[in-house]
């Protein structure tokens, strides 16, 4: 069928044609680094995993590049608080992402960069823009000259008064036009900066995934990505500030691609508002599998609810997943089965493709030979892995918990079942039964196979 991706540029599902058949060019906007990821911030990192993997699926070769912002007044002023260096600041936040990104399963992406290391080419790409009379120097700052671009706006189809009051501009006597956004700005003696023809400084956001995606991709490139709070004014002045100067007939990129916001209750999840729960706080209670899973339930493009228990219901659907893998020890086939792939190629449909993983497994529980039940393993396994999910090992799936959780250790668990077993040989059931009761009441469920004993914990 072909892979079909909705372009938030044109409002409608589009067959993707790469600028290069050999060499597909991905850039995603990624985070700024100085708190704790909170779970809304991980729908980006998870969406477009999904869409890498498929990617490199179908195509020889993929780029994937995710940038850090590690210089921004948020950084400036948590830093000050915190009383320690901004790069210490950023490096330990970066870390951190990286662990809990990795924790959710996310590949990590080719390139990382960081802004910091991308001044000479913020710099140059400013001075390109005032060159070409797309920008000019106010008080030592360089602003990009919004009216010089009239096709400004038509990614958010915006019109210039929302535009105006969304990009919530600073009232400021040196702009031009209120909608003039910043490209560098001077920074005070005690904020980071960078020599510049215009004033000792630092760069304004947008300019700074400009550059990166330039070096690292090219002036233009196949895929842009990010939530869809990004696409004013963020996404709509990079193409802005790249299309201004680097004239071209692709808009910076072919595609534009942005996930729906992540929910809590009835407002948008963010550490504003203070409505928001971290990524790390979360993998206290939850494997990183169990968010990743529910993450995907929903269609990459809609808001998305998130609540305690729709991450009991994500965790029980991989408890049944891994319940069919774990009477067979098949590898992974080496290709996905058709009905996952079309559901995947038809804009990301994971609601869908996790629907064909659970027929899949229905059908593996009713196998009736070994050969149909290694195929059908098979099939789900790679089926999981396309998503990102079920290769771990059954028995350790079942068997993990929190971090410090206090309960039975595996040495403790095992001895039981080996004194429970030595009461079933004396035929002393009460003590058998009281064995399985103490476990149970500490979490650790029993089931008796023809193979012998084995258990899980209780989700």
């Amino acid at each position: 069928m072909g892979l079909k991706l909705h372009n938030t540029l044109w409002r409608k599902k589009e067959e993707f044609r790469p600028l290069d058949p050999n060499h597909v060019r991905m850039y995603v906007c990624g985070p700024t680094v100085y708190d704790f990821a909170h779970i809304g911030n991980a729908r980006p990192a998870i969406v477009f995993d999904v869409l890498y993997r498929l990617l490199k699926r179908l195509y020889p070769k993929v780029t994937y590049v995710r940038n850090v912002t590690d210089i921004d007044d948020k950084i400036n002023d948590r830093a000050a608080a915190n009383k320690e260096t901004i790069r210490n600041l950023t490096d330990r936040t970066l870390a951190q992402y990286r662990e809990d990104m990795g924790q959710l399963l996310a590949l990590p992406p080719d390139h990382e960069p960081r802004a910091t290391e991308f001044i000479a080419e913020i710099i140059r790409i400013a001075q390109i823009l005032i060159d070409r009379g797309h920008a000019y120097v106010a008080e030592g700052h360089v602003l990009f000259n919004v009216p010089s671009m009239p096709s400004y706006g038509r990614l958010s189809g915006r019109n210039r008064d929302e535009m105006i009051a969304g990009a919530r501009v600073d009232v400021a006597p040196y702009k031009r036009d209120p909608a003039d956004f910043v490209l560098w700005k001077p920074s005070r003696a005690d904020q980071p900066g960078w020599d510049s023809p215009w004033s000792r400084g630092r760069p304004g956001w947008h300019i700074e995934c400009s550059a990166m995606a330039m070096t690292l991709l090219g002036e233009t490139f196949d895929i842009h990505g990010g939530g869809r709070d990004l696409v004013f004014p963020h996404h709509e002045n990079e193409i802005a500030q790249s299309c201004c100067a680097f004239p071209s007939d692709v808009p910076m990129a072919r595609y534009w691609m942005h996930n729906g916001m992540l929910n809590f209750g009835s407002e948008k999840m963010s550490k504003s508002l203070g409505n928001f729960r971290t990524v790390n706080e979360l993998l206290r209670d939850a494997p990183g599998e169990a968010l990743r899973y529910y993450m995907l339930t929903g269609h990459y493009r809609q808001p998305l609810e998130w609540t305690n228990e729709g991450l009991k219901e994500a965790r029980a659907g991989l408890d049944r997943l891994y319940q069919a893998l774990q009477a067979s020890d098949a590898s992974p086939a080496n290709d996905v089965p058709l009905p996952v792939m079309a559901a995947l190629e038809d804009d990301l449909n994971t609601p869908l493709a996790i629907s064909h993983l659970h027929e899949i497994a229905t059908g593996l529980n009713k196998a009736a030979t070994t050969d149909e039940k290694r195929r059908l393993a098979s099939e789900l396994r790679a089926s999981g892995a396309i998503l990102g999910m079920l290769q771990d090992d059954p028995v350790a799936w079942f068997r993990w918990q929190p971090a410090g959780a206090e309960s039975l250790g595996e040495t403790e668990i095992a001895g039981m079942i080996q004194r429970r077993l030595l009461a079933r040989k004396a035929k002393n059931f009460t003590e058998a039964d009281r064995i399985r009761d103490e476990l149970k009441a500490q979490g650790v469920v029993l089931e008796d196979t023809a193979g012998g004993t084995t258990w899980k914990r209780a989700s």
